[in-house]
Order: structure tokens, then sequence, then C-alpha cells
């Protein structure tokens, strides 16, 4: 099962994160229109991405409230409309829509997105090559050149702010 080291923060300044990226090593990716379908489950989070046209499941096992090193598996979808095949057999949650620009160092995913409902945000995500300690060195060199204050992370998913929106 792949890990990784995530992080998240809302940002105030999409423009700054976005010029701070664009003069750096940070390679541009793509811009992805991704819509994310929370599922009820007794362990861990179960989504359905939709990218695309491409449906891709995603299991995530990991602690909020520490580090949040992730587990997490994929499941390529195929088929004649897997988002109505799996609303007949799970509970719906959360339906997330968001922009994501997608930049690249190394092996670290920077994400910036914009959620609908909850505005803009930073995601960082070091994939587990060779080892945590490595990844984590790499995570570290992407937080200190963006400049992040790392008690402003938001430890849990997208699914919950909105949630947690919705009673306010």
């Amino acid at each position: 099962m792949p890990i990784n080291l995530e992080l998240k923060i809302k940002i105030d300044s999409r423009r700054f994160v976005v010029e701070k990226i664009k003069a750096s090593v940070f390679n541009y990716v793509k811009t992805i229109h991704q819509k994310d379908i929370y599922y009820n489950v007794n362990k861990g989070l179960l989504k359905l991405r939709i990218e695309n046209g491409n449906c891709t499941l995603i299991k995530y096992l990991r602690k909020e409230k520490v580090k949040r090193w992730s587990n997490y598996q994929l499941l390529t979808l195929t088929g004649e409309n897997p988002e109505n095949y799996l609303k007949d057999i799970f509970k719906i949650e959360a339906v997330v829509e968001k922009r994501r620009e997608l930049y690249m160092y190394k092996n670290t995913r920077i994400h910036i997105d914009n959620v609908k409902g909850l505005g803009n945000f930073l995601e960082l995500e070091s994939v587990v090559l060779k080892s945590r300690k490595e990844s984590e060195k790499e995570f570290n060199e992407v937080v200190r050149f963006l400049e992040l204050d790392l008690s402003k992370q938001i430890k849990t998913s997208y699914k919950n702010l909105l949630e947690k929106k919705l009673y306010e």
C-alpha cells in the first residue's frame, strides 16, 4: 500500500503562492477539475474521484491528529457509470468539487485547490519511494520554500470541512 505525507493549509492569497511556485524549480503539470464523492464506511475514507471522465476509487487510512502519513490504495473503475453503480451500494456522505492546479517537485505533488463552497487551499503530498525520512526531508524543503506556517495546517479532509460548514 503506497504511503505519503500530506499537508493542507487554507490560503488567503492564491496569487502570492502561485508567484512563489513560478519563481521556483517546481514544474507545472496541469489544471484538473475533480469531483470527489465520499462514501460512508466503517474505517478510513473512501471516495470516488471523477476526473476528465476517468473514475478512481481511493481508500485512505490515516491518523488526522498527528503528522498526516497516509496509507492509500487506488482502484481504477471502468464500465458504465461507476458513480451510479456505487450510489446504489454505499451511502454518500459528501460531494467535493474543486479546480486543482498541479505542480511537482521531485516526488512531492503541490496542489493549489479552489474548492466549491470552501475557498482556496494549498496541499502537499510527498510520496514515500525509499524511506519516510527521505520523503519528510523533501516535504520540509517545499514547506520552507513556500514559507508555510505548519501551525495553520488543517488536519482533516475537504469532506469534513464541508460538513462542518453546513452545520455551523
